[in-house]
């Protein structure tokens, strides 16, 4: 289905200042836009969360055509509790490697690739070769199944993604020749979510999605944000379902139209997320309290 598109993984983030220069002076990510809200997202983007956060688009250029990360930060919430749900993000970027160690990142070898660890927990694995100028550097995010079986009938037959690589342990999904893929990976047992859990967001055409939603729901699957629009002030209406797969996996389909005005660079996002943090006194407020809280 050429007209649906991979777009992002939303990641929850605890140090933001940190985190922050992992992606950018690290990874060597852009800020793309930075936004601020004073209440939780009516698609819990921010997780199940209603006071003040942060969402912060970055990667290696627009989401047009790239597969970018999602950084959501609730204010006051330090840690989030890592499951074993999310296996890591693969980036083609010899650089990122070159950058860590001048910045002495830990850089773990493994497998002829190094594994380089965000703050938080998240995986990146990094695959030696120069950074591609011509295409993206995102290749592929890997999330744990516990049964590849299972979890081949959903995103093949009911999600509808094409299938590219099937092994004993793992298989490969996406939408384009060209763009990033979602791998399931068998991990022999439960997947466990815990509260570090994230969330990955394709788009659609707006006039697929009812559709999208009402296969689920003859399946008998879980719909965890029934169809809805979603409005930005000052910015693009975008609708939304948001699903579950067997594993819990928390999966965003957004009306692709509306997604693309919404998703235009912001040439002050990363004036914006500086900012922000600067203003960010949280750290100052829960110290006096005894520290912020873990999740």
């Amino acid at each position: 289905m050429a007209s649906r598109r991979s777009l992002h993984f939303v990641y929850k983030i605890g140090d933001r200042t940190a985190t922050a220069k992992f992606y950018r002076d690290i990874l060597g990510m852009k800020v793309l836009r930075h936004e601020e809200f004073d209440e939780g997202c009516k698609a819990s983007c921010n997780g199940p969360y209603d006071g003040k956060w942060s969402k912060t688009m970055i990667g290696y250029g627009a989401e047009d055509n790239h597969f970018v990360c999602e950084l959501t930060y609730n204010y006051g919430i330090s840690h989030y509790e890592m499951g074993n749900d999310f296996l890591g993000m693969h980036i083609e970027s010899s650089e990122a490697v070159e950058r860590a160690k001048a910045n002495g990142w830990p850089v773990k070898e493994e497998g002829g690739h190094s594994l380089l660890e965000a703050p938080g927990g998240y995986k990146f694995i990094i695959i030696h070769k120069p950074q591609p100028q011509d295409r993206d550097p995102v290749q592929q995010v890997v999330l744990a199944s516990s049964n590849l079986e299972k979890s081949i009938h959903y995103w093949k037959d009911l999600a509808g993604l094409t299938m590219y690589k099937k092994s004993d342990t793992e298989a490969t999904f996406g939408f384009g020749d060209k763009q990033a893929k979602l791998v399931l990976r068998d991990i022999g047992g439960p997947v466990d979510h815990a509260k570090a859990f994230g969330r990955i967001a394709f788009a659609a055409p707006g006039a697929d999605l009812p559709s999208i939603e009402k296969k689920m729901k003859e399946a008998n699957e879980t719909i965890l944000t029934p169809y809805i629009s979603l409005d930005t002030p000052g910015k693009a209406t975008v609708q939304v379902v948001i699903l579950a797969d067997p594993d819990g996996h928390e999966i965003c389909f957004v009306g692709d139209e509306g997604f693309r005005e919404l998703s235009q660079v912001d040439p002050k996002g990363d004036e914006l997320l500086n900012e922000a943090m600067k203003k960010d006194k949280s750290d100052e407020w829960f110290a006096k309290k005894g520290g912020k809280a873990s999740a």
